[in-house]
């Protein structure tokens, strides 16, 4: 199959910064891609990378756009190398949305709620649960853990008891920290703790796993299909937190969770709808123990932020 290749990159602002222990996120850069097959069907395609997570920057995904020619066929989509997963997930959804066209994915999942990081979260959380979330995640290791502390145990008080909360701490936190942090959290009731130490610290988060009854995940340490098969060849059977649009090959990644029961917990990296819509797709196909997807992002963007893809062919 032959397939005629475009290209448009993109820039989204977010509605309000993101602080996160990598620093302060403003801008999400981005490129949408454009297959039409033989018959004249056009399906389009999103590269999110997220460098700091381990994915190409989108500096190389550009780069790898620019010198692909106007003509390309399935070997070239399948032939993309590991070290740009999120092309390899860009170009073979694309590829797979002409196949599955009249195949809608029904979507099954709800949804957890991203709060930003300090004391605003006290006040965000209201919003969202007026808008139907009932699970939400908070970022931490930003501020001063003590104060940290004191807005968890006020947020815990705060929230209905339906509620879930995750905590994510982006491998910010030294490894006494995340022992405090573990301690506080094994006294209430919180659904997991993602990354709390850096990547290149797997041994220290196993130890932490068994020795804390909180729940650890695993998110930079597994962002790509390679390092998630190898945290689980070595031995790591907590919550693997799964970014599709940056994981790698979708059909690689199916292939990986079939063969494997994880505990997968599928989430968003800032995408589009345009990304989104195939993330979601494998969410609904490999999710096995009724966790809620990070997928609940959209009011990090202004409301009419989509509508700009609409125009994003025209203009350029």
């Amino acid at each position: 199959m032959q397939y005629r290749f475009e290209f448009r990159p993109y820039r989204r602002q977010f509605k309000r910064t993101l602080q996160t222990s990598h620093g302060s996120w403003d801008i999400r850069l981005g490129i949408i891609l454009c297959l039409t097959d033989e018959t004249e069907r056009a399906s389009w395609g999103e590269i999110a990378p997220l460098s700091w997570f381990g994915s190409e920057t989108w500096e190389q995904a550009l780069d790898f756009c620019s010198q692909l020619p106007v003509e390309i066929t399935e070997k070239t989509i399948f032939s993309i190398p590991a070290n740009l997963p999120a092309c390899q997930f860009g170009f073979e959804s694309a590829r797979d949305a002409l196949i599955d066209a009249f195949h809608p994915t029904p979507d099954t999942l709800t949804y957890s709620g991203l709060l930003p990081a300090g004391e605003v979260a006290l006040h965000q959380w209201q919003t969202l649960w007026k808008q139907g979330y009932r699970t939400f995640k908070w970022k931490i290791g930003v501020a001063a853990i003590q104060d940290e502390l004191k807005i968890f145990h006020a947020l815990l008080q705060a929230l209905p008891a339906s509620a879930q909360l995750r905590l994510d701490a982006n491998g910010g936190l030294t490894k006494q920290e995340a022992n405090e942090w573990l301690r506080a959290c094994d006294q209430v009731d919180i659904e997991f703790l993602e990354q709390p130490l850096p990547v290149g610290q797997f041994d220290a988060m196993l130890e932490l796993s068994d020795r804390y009854s909180t729940q650890l995940a695993l998110d930079e340490s597994v962002a790509t299909l390679d390092q998630l098969q190898a945290s689980y060849q070595q031995g790591w059977r907590g919550i693997f937190v799964i970014k599709p649009a940056i994981a790698g090959s979708p059909s690689r990644l199916r292939q990986f969770c079939r063969e494997h029961e994880i505990d997968a917990v599928f989430s968003s990296v800032f995408e589009t709808a345009i990304g989104r819509q195939p993330a979601l797709k494998l969410a609904v196909e490999l999710s096995r123990h009724n966790r809620a997807a990070g997928f609940g992002i959209n009011h990090w963007f202004n409301e009419d932020d989509e509508t700009w893809l609409a125009h994003l062919w025209k203009d350029l």
